[in-house]
This record gives C-alpha cells, sequence and structure tokens, in this order.
C-alpha cells in the first residue's frame, strides 16, 4: 500500500475532508487475514526495534493526537505488545501542572524525547500546545501562531542530533466518536473511562477540527511528517501505523554493532 496519499505535503493547505475516517486500505483483507497480519508487522517491528536499541546512534518519536475515543491507547497496545518493553516507552500528557505553565510550553516536553536506541511514544504531545489552548482561547491567535515555528525548530533540533519523527494524526469522524462514547457509558468495564468534560468538549468539535487542520498545515515537515489515519476502523488504524512506522524503521538499514573483541575459538567451559 502505498501511505504517501494520507502524509500531509509540507506547506499544502489542509481539508480533513480530504481524507476518509472510513477508508479501509489498510485492512483488505478478512478479520482473521488483518490479524494475522497485525501479528507479522508486531513481529518485524520488535526486529527492528532491537537492532535500534544495538545499534544505539538513533531514537524514533512516535506522536499519536487525535480527538478523545480516536484511539491512542489501542494503537499503543496494539502496535507495540511484541516491542521488548525495555526498548519503548509510553508518555502521556494532560493538562500542564502550574509548574510546567510558569515555564515555556515545551519545558516539560523535552526531557521525554527518546535517547539513542530508544522508541518514545507520545501519547497527546507538545500540539495539545496549539490545539486545546486555541480552542479555549488559553491564549491569543499571534501566541499559538509562533508556537508553530517553536515546535518545527524543537522537531528539527530532535532530528538533527538523531531523533526520527513520525507524527499520526488518527482521524475519526464525529458520528463514531459518539458511538465509542455511548459504548463508555452503556459498557461497566469501560465506565472508568468516561468523564463528563468529554461532552463538552464534543460540543466544540468544528473548532478542533480547525485548530488541528491549521496545525497539521503548518507543522507538517520534510523531517517530522503528519499522516492522517483513517481510524474509524480500528485494525486500519492499527495496521497503517504499524506498516508506516516498519517501512521507516526497514529504512534505516540498521546493523547490528561488531563485537569489542574477537570471539573466534572462544568456547564456554
Amino acid at each position: 500500500m502505498n501511505f504517501s496519499r494520507y502524509r500531509v505535503k509540507p506547506g499544502s493547505k489542509v481539508d480533513l475532508k480530504d481524507w476518509d475516517p472510513d477508508d479501509k486500505s489498510a485492512s483488505p483483507g478478512s478479520k482473521e487475514q488483518d490479524e494475522k497480519r497485525l501479528q507479522e508487522l508486531a513481529a518485524r517491528i520488535d526486529e527492528q526495534q532491537e537492532l535500534l536499541y544495538a545499534e544505539a546512534k538513533r531514537g524514533v518519536l512516535v506522536v499519536l493526537q487525535g480527538m478523545d475515543t480516536s484511539g491512542k491507547d489501542g494503537t499503543i497496545r496494539h502496535v507495540f505488545h511484541e516491542v521488548d518493553p525495555l526498548g519503548v516507552r509510553a508518555v502521556r500528557f494532560r493538562a500542564p501542572t502550574e509548574d510546567e505553565l510558569a515555564h515555556d510550553f515545551l519545558w516539560r516536553v523535552h526531557p521525554h524525547a527518546p535517547a539513542k536506541g530508544e522508541v518514545v511514544i507520545f501519547n497527546r504531545s507538545h500540539y495539545e500546545d496549539v490545539v486545546v489552548v486555541r480552542v479555549h482561547k488559553s491564549i491569543d491567535e499571534p501566541q499559538w501562531k509562533r508556537r508553530y515555528e517553536v515546535i518545527n525548530a524543537f522537531e528539527r533540533l530532535l532530528v538533527d542530533n538523531g531523533t526520527v519523527i513520525l507524527k499520526f494524526y488518527l482521524h475519526i469522524s464525529k458520528d463514531e466518536q459518539r458511538s465509542r462514547l455511548q459504548e463508555r457509558i452503556d459498557n461497566p468495564k469501560k465506565q472508568w473511562k468516561f468523564n463528563m468534560d468529554d461532552l463538552a468538549e464534543r460540543k466544540l468539535w468544528p473548532d478542533y477540527m480547525k485548530a488541528y487542520t491549521d496545525a497539521l498545515a503548518a507543522t507538517s515537515t520534510e523531517w517530522a511528517p503528519w499522516y492522517v489515519v483513517p481510524s474509524n476502523s480500528k485494525i486500519n488504524r492499527n495496521l497503517f501505523i504499524s506498516s508506516v512506522l516498519l517501512e521507516t524503521l526497514e529504512g534505516l538499514k540498521m546493523r547490528y554493532p561488531r563485537p569489542k573483541e574477537k570471539l573466534d575459538g572462544i568456547v564456554v567451559q
């Protein structure tokens, strides 16, 4: 599958209506075939992550953004379930604390950037600071517009120091969100996930779509591209992200490092 049409071209105008959230191009098979494919991809991602860790030349940052219920937790659970937990780390960004608000908006983000040999997943990210703050009018327009430039520079800094960045916007429809929120309410095992604030945020859907549209257009760069992931289908979402991640890792052409000592003829007694 060619994923380039889901990649936001740097400098292009963005209209989320150009991507169908019901698109299932990444999952063309039966449920059984898709699950088998996902398992195969997970195993290969695990192999590449081991190479990344052994080589220790680069880190990988995966950014997951999207509306409530878009599947950030599910993506982490299904895409990375085979990866050695010592080599991968998930970071969730909630509303900033008073201490964090007393610093620049990237102060709380930079310490969580991946070290060489490490995969880090941002479950929400620094993009909350150009989306949520805009929707809720916490800062004015000149401020959130300037933040686009700061984010691009920050991500360029990470890339220049050996970080590979992949950013995924999990694209769901408003109807799909309604269905998933209702499921949380109706299912006793999922009720703990529901928050009344989710309903208030849902009323701001048009504002969020506009904020995401502008953020994707302003911050999809050659060094840190955005992908719009059709996510009404959870298996499509997982296969899409697994495939792009694996393709990116394999494209690094990583190699295991040579042993520090010559091992020829050594026999363990």
